[in-house]
C-alpha cells in the first residue's frame, strides 16, 4: 500500500452513544478525521488528539477498509486491508486483516501502531508477493 499525498477512507465511529460515519484523510503524514463536530489528527490512526485541545477519544471504536495493490508473481493486484480499532483504558487496540486472492491474512491485535501490524501480515504472506508501504509520519 502507498499513501498518496492526500488518501481518504470511509469508516465508522461507534462509542455508547452510538454509530457515526467519518472519514480519514491521509496525508503530509498526519491522519485525520471529524468525529461529532470534532477534528482529530495524529501521526497515527491510534494516536489521533482533538485539533482544538478537547476530549480526547476514548472508549470507542473506529472501522475502515482500505484499498490496496499487491506484486504477487510479477503483477499488480489489488486486495483490501480491513482496520478495526479499539480504544480504551488499556490503550489503542489495531488490528488489521488483508482480505486477497480468496484468503484473510491477520495481524492479531496490535499495541496501535499501524506499520507494527502491517509489519505482521507482510510476514505472513508467499515470498513472491510485496505489499508496498511508506509510514504514515514522513509520508
Amino acid at each position: 500500500m502507498t499513501l498518496e499525498s492526500s488518501d481518504t477512507w470511509a469508516g465508522w465511529f461507534r462509542d455508547r452513544d452510538g454509530t457515526v460515519p467519518i472519514t480519514f484523510l491521509v496525508g503530509g503524514g498526519r491522519v485525520r478525521t471529524e468525529v461529532r463536530g470534532t477534528v482529530y489528527e495524529g501521526d497515527d490512526f491510534a494516536v489521533l488528539e482533538a485539533a482544538d485541545g478537547g476530549a480526547p477519544l476514548a472508549s470507542c471504536v473506529m472501522e475502515w477498509d482500505m484499498p490496496v495493490s499487491l506484486t504477487a508473481e510479477g503483477a499488480s493486484q489489488q486486495a483490501t486491508l480491513s482496520c478495526l480499532l479499539t480504544l480504551s483504558d488499556k490503550g489503542p487496540e489495531l488490528s488489521l486483516t488483508l482480505h486477497w486472492a480468496g484468503a484473510a491474512y491477520a495481524s492479531g491485535i496490535a499495541g496501535g501502531g499501524f506499520e507494527e501490524a502491517l509489519g505482521r501480515i507482510r510476514r505472513q504472506l508467499p515470498d513472491d508477493t510485496e505489499l508496498a508501504t511508506r509510514p504514515l509520519v514522513g509520508a
